[in-house]
């Protein structure tokens, strides 16, 4: 049986932000990973300015283009376009095939050991010896995680980075209030198409109350894809259809075409069970409104790594030691992504309320502006939400 100071399960985002985070805080850690590296992960792809903050690894390689120019429609009507291909980017797209190894191989270069083609079928905490243990360790226990058809594995902290429905959420008890489904697609399309969408996105706000589609392109591929209710499965694969058939898309070559499921954190939901961790999509923390959730995965990967660093003895950022690390790891979420969550709630019942109205508002040139400094992370929508004239709107809209 392999022994660790921490094991992270899932190297997404989160995983490879928790991995690098403890690995270079001294502790030892390995990552365990169920799919061969890269592997294609259903995603939009756009990184906002808290994901380039945050990610901490060079980007050189692994964006695939930039927007400066976006499109809006209501369903394909009402159609409106703001900024130009020509102006200084905004946002910048990846492939998360892509990203995760450049964050994979970030954690392995900071000390972390990476296995692959690993599924955890079940994890068991022991019950502490003592009251702690040498150097201000997590109270002395071990979690030890079951490797389907292997040697298991032993960790004094293990961070749960493995999905929507991995078994590290279930184990910490997480509970979600919110699940959508997203269906996407990645379509290779030829020169001419690609540089029509050269540096400008669309978005348009779907006929299911909610729900919104996407076109984002990426040189020689487009990734098309809707989200909304899990409710309205039915209604949502109508719309994908019917917004690929619109973009003119129905008969190009289509490297993936698949769906996922996103699930939004219910306030006040376990992050931690004992020893156990969780981060990004396995805690349900992404934005309820715009379902992005790869720098909420970014953020939480690297405060779950710096918690269980501190708790196994390894200096950490915050000076906490021992289960003292651990136990800090939810008010510290809390208080950093839980205003945005907060947020994003808020604006997504105007929004399920009232489309066609927020659709007039985001296509001001004004609010553009506004739009384009929430994509950078110049602001955010918590802090919108802290004027007056912002919640006064917002809250008339969800009525």
């Amino acid at each position: 049986m392999s022994t660790f100071d921490v094991v992270v399960v899932g190297a997404g985002p989160a995983g490879g932000s928790a991995a690098r985070a403890a690995a270079a805080a001294g502790a030892s850690v390995c990552v365990l990973e169920r799919s061969a590296m890269p592997r294609y992960k259903t995603c939009g792809g756009g990184l906002v300015g808290l994901s380039t903050d945050h990610v901490g690894i060079d980007l050189t390689g692994v964006v695939r283009s930039s927007v400066s120019a976006l499109t809006l429609s209501l369903d394909g009507r009402f159609q409106v376009s703001r900024g130009r291909v020509d102006d200084p980017p905004w946002l910048s797209m990846v492939m998360r095939s892509d990203l995760d190894a450049a964050l994979l191989a970030a954690a392995e270069a900071a000390g972390a050991t990476v296995r692959t083609g690993v599924q955890v079928a079940a994890l068991h905490e022991d019950q502490p010896n003592g009251g702690g243990s040498a150097g201000g360790g997590a109270g002395g226990g071990w979690v030890t995680l079951r490797v389907r058809g292997g040697a298991d594995v032993r960790a004094r902290v293990v961070i749960g980075a493995d999905g929507t429905s991995g078994r590290c959420g279930t184990h910490v008890g997480v509970l979600c209030d919110q699940v959508d489904v997203g269906l996407e697609g990645e379509f290779l399309v030829d020169p001419a198409v690609a540089r029509r969408w050269a540096g400008r996105m669309l978005i348009d706000w779907g006929p299911v109350p909610g729900s919104y589609g996407w076109l984002f392109p990426k040189g020689q591929v487009l990734t098309v894809g809707v989200i909304g209710d899990r409710a309205e499965g039915g209604a949502l694969r109508t719309y994908y259809r019917r917004l690929v058939e619109r973009l003119g898309l129905s008969d190009a070559p289509r490297q993936h075409d698949s769906g996922h499921l996103t699930r939004v954190r219910a306030p006040g939901s376990p992050l931690r069970r004992g020893r156990v961790l969780v981060a990004g999509d396995a805690a349900g923390l992404l934005d309820p409104w715009t379902r992005e959730g790869i720098s909420f995965a970014l953020r939480s990967g690297r405060l779950a790594g710096e918690a269980a660093a501190g708790a196994v003895g390894a200096p950490a950022s915050t000076g906490l030691q021992g289960t003292a690390a651990l136990a800090a790891y939810q008010g510290r979420i809390e208080a950093v992504l839980g205003p945005e969550i907060a947020a994003g709630r808020e604006v997504l019942g105007a929004f399920t309320r009232r489309p066609a109205v927020m659709h007039a508002l985001l296509s001001s040139p004004g609010t553009f502006g506004l739009f384009t400094r929430l994509i950078e992370g110049r602001t955010t929508v918590a802090r919108q939400l802290r004027r007056p004239g912002v919640r006064a709107a917002v809250t008339a809209l969800a009525r």
